[in-house]
């Protein structure tokens, strides 16, 4: 095998890649990789130095509204061909334990734990991906009916934590030791050892993990003694009465908001059940950093299509009015409402906005 050249390196083709994306052309994307693989650039870099940051690049532009869905779909499934050509190229035999790869229930991001996957093969893994949103029930029934030595789970967005904690605790009542990974959990993992699961923050470091079954059982039980309080519980239960309220209130403050046109009408349901679920998330974890991480990029992506700071400031401050029964949520949504932009935060804090 050639060894390979700064000119043939994933930084240096990555501006190439990431134009395939953009024009949703599969066989240059193919080629671009298959370049790679023929310098001598081993298969796992040419995952996670090109495939993986370009791909979180296609994210970045759908949040900046610079591509729309169906490019980054169509960029996406570009993407997962090329992963697919990588792993058939490398053509790895595993000859080690067999490793269950899978999203949370709900999660439909599934490359970056595809990403995982494959990386796991290269290291001598044999692996079962089963792919997104996978129930627990189902991945349960997989593993009493298939030998695994191990289960890793991805999640992307930290409102699936409760979800993800029920696939953790399945999989280590049928003594499967877990391993998880991905944004969902916290940039540094910390929402994964509060849910008493071993974390990693990539595919290397979590075949560095599987090979350890040692260290990967030897995690803390989780700490969720919070969850007596029955504010997550509450919260999930009101989901629906919540936000019919928080549409009434929207109703009043915005003159137009009765000629919204129905996909208008679902995004703004859509948007107000995403507060609720990130606040019902932070309480699980009991940590409110979970919340205001998400309303800090929600103004970004509405700022972005034309929505101000405010409309988010004066949800907020609804939500934190009808939710005073509710201590650590109220606390939540209030330092949400703090880390606006000025206009926004001077909106959810008026008492007459």
């Amino acid at each position: 095998m050639t060894t390979a050249t700064t000119g043939t390196s994933p930084a240096a083709l990555y501006p190439r890649y990431l134009h395939c994306l953009a024009e949703a052309d599969e066989p240059a994307a193919v080629e671009v990789a298959r370049e790679l693989l023929d310098a001598g650039v081993p298969a796992d870099r040419v995952l996670l130095d090109l495939v993986a940051p370009a791909q979180a690049e296609v994210g970045e532009r759908w949040a900046r509204n610079e591509w729309s869905v169906a490019q980054e779909h169509a960029a996406t499934h570009v993407s997962e061909r090329v992963v697919a050509s990588i792993a058939a190229y490398a053509n790895p035999r595993g000859d080690r334990g067999r490793i269950v790869v899978a999203c949370m229930d709900g999660e439909w991001h599934a490359l970056p734990a595809r990403l995982v996957a494959e990386v796991l093969r290269l290291r001598g893994w044999q692996v079962t991906f089963l792919g997104a949103s996978v129930p627990a029930a189902h991945l349960v029934s997989y593993l009493h009916r298939h030998d695994a030595y191990a289960v890793a789970l991805a999640c992307a967005l930290p409102m699936r934590l409760p979800q993800a904690h029920r696939m953790i605790e399945a999989c280590q009542r049928s003594d499967v030791p877990v391993v998880v990974g991905g944004r969902g959990f916290g940039a540094d993992g910390r929402w994964a050892r509060r849910l008493g699961v071993a974390w990693a923050p990539d595919g290397p470091t979590a075949a560095d993990l599987l090979g350890d079954e040692r260290v990967l059982r030897a995690v803390a039980p989780a700490d969720l003694a919070h969850l007596a309080d029955d504010e997550y519980a509450g919260l999930v239960g009101r989901r629906g009465e919540l936000i019919d309220s928080a549409l009434a209130d929207l109703a009043q403050r915005i003159p137009g908001f009765g000629d919204y046109t129905p996909a208008q009408l679902d995004s703004t349901v859509s948007d107000l059940g995403y507060i609720l679920d990130f606040l019902a998330a932070a309480l699980y974890v009991d940590d409110g950093s979970l919340f205001t991480e998400f309303v800090d990029w929600l103004v970004t992506v509405l700022a972005s299509r034309g929505v101000p700071a405010a409309a988010v400031g004066a949800t907020l401050r609804h939500y934190a009015g009808v939710l005073h029964d509710f201590p650590r949520a109220g606390a939540y949504v209030r330092a949400g409402g703090a880390s606006l932009p000025a206009a926004g935060r001077r909106h959810s804090q008026s008492p007459e906005a």
